[in-house]
């Protein structure tokens, strides 16, 4: 068997995020009630039974690194298994990370200790569910150097993406990063074949580009730099997403965006999510503090604490307010007669009486003043908080109002 080593990408600024990256990292953003972005991608790697990782991380990292260490000190150090954070040293020169390519070339010390047979590089901020097991035998099967994991998208889409070109056999060849006009899926005008920013290299080979990179004036990035490269003298081969997906229908979110970030969360609520995080044969592991169930109080006329379409976490109380498709994290508190509808609290926020929530994402620990409005005025809003063009409202945490 193949001895895998995964290198994890989780120092990204994540500046579309903002508000929510202003004092944590993007992969450490909470998601789905209970979890941190990063968490799918380490379930993954766990039910995969990857068990060799680490986590390279950069910008505001504190609350990662502790969420790790909290969180996913779960592996058999006497079985060799390892999760390990590799905060950015400057070990090869003064430079923070330049790019991705540049952050896995940095830490090129790590893979010539290991000496894995392949290397593969994730990205910690994505929403999905996959065996990457499936991805290894593929690329071993195909003799690939390199294979990059893809998923099909809309075309309108490819400014956000890497887009491949693949023959017959499955081969890469041709690479546009973030094109303007993509070369599309032949048979399907409208859609294009973008990369997912999951690869599998063989080690040999990506050591070798690696420092070829590091001695070019370039962006030190593997869509923009090495895979254009290697495609016109190694191996380079396409995995469909599909093949290797667990019952997540085919869903996969870059949640780069607080559009993006909040329809993600909401693609929750649905009755029949494309994402099911009530899988136990593909769990989403997460670290929760031990705190009560969450309940629903009152129940008398005009004052009945309910919540309908919405996922309530431990520790929240609904007393005699009215939460509608909405996602409650850990120690919220909505008061009577508040209403919260189409939002995401994270933990600790507190709603006062007859206040109402609509279309906003409530950032830590905020406190709703009794009878406060936020997303009925959105110019009103956007005075104080960020408002996305959609109409998004962003309270930052720990702000007094």
């Amino acid at each position: 068997m193949k001895k895998v080593v995964t290198m994890l990408l989780a120092g990204g600024r994540g500046e579309r995020l903002y508000p929510l990256t202003r004092d944590r990292a993007k992969p450490a953003v909470p998601f789905g009630a209970i979890y941190r972005i990063i968490d799918f991608t380490l379930s993954n790697c766990i039910n995969s039974e990857i068990r060799h990782i680490y986590i390279l991380t950069q910008y505001k990292s504190t609350s990662l690194h502790r969420h790790i260490q909290l969180g996913w000190n779960i592996l058999s150090t006497a079985l060799g298994e390892f999760i390990e954070v590799i905060p950015a040293q400057q070990r090869i020169d003064e430079h923070w990370y330049q790019g991705t390519a540049d952050a896995i070339f940095q830490n090129i010390y790590t893979l010539q200790h290991e000496k894995p047979d392949l290397v593969l590089i994730l990205s910690g901020d994505h929403i999905y569910k996959m065996d990457y097991r499936k991805m290894i035998a593929y690329h071993v099967e195909k003799g690939a150097d390199l294979t990059v994991a893809s998923i099909r998208m809309d075309r309108s889409l490819s400014k956000e993406f890497g887009v491949m070109e693949v023959d017959r056999e499955g081969r890469i060849v041709g690479f546009q990063e973030k094109p303007e006009e993509p070369r599309t899926i032949p048979g399907d005008p409208e859609g294009i074949l973008a990369s997912m920013g999951i690869y599998i290299f063989n080690t040999e080979i990506l050591v070798r580009r690696l420092v070829e990179n590091a001695r070019s004036d370039s962006s030190h990035d593997f869509g923009k730099d090495i895979i254009p490269a290697m495609i016109k003298k190694d191996r380079v081969f396409n995995f469909d997403f599909r093949q290797g997906d667990c019952g997540g229908m085919g869903y996969w979110k870059d949640v780069g965006t607080i559009d993006a970030y909040y329809e993600a969360n909401m693609d929750l609520v649905a009755v029949i999510p494309q994402l099911n995080l009530y899988d136990p044969e593909w769990p989403i592991l997460a670290h929760q503090q031990p705190y009560p169930p969450a309940k629903t109080v009152l129940l008398e006329e005009g004052r009945v604490g309910m919540a309908l379409n919405s996922i309530l976490s431990h520790g929240s109380i609904i007393s005699g307010g009215s939460v509608k498709r909405s996602i409650l994290s850990p120690k919220v508190m909505v008061h009577s007669y508040a209403e919260v509808k189409d939002s995401i609290l994270l933990s600790g926020v507190d709603v006062g009486r007859h206040s109402k929530i609509r279309k906003a994402i409530i950032d830590k620990d905020v406190q709703i003043p009794e009878r406060m409005e936020i997303g009925y005025d959105l110019d009103e809003d956007a005075k104080r908080f960020t408002v996305t063009a959609s109409g998004i409202v962003v309270v930052p945490k720990w702000i007094k109002l």
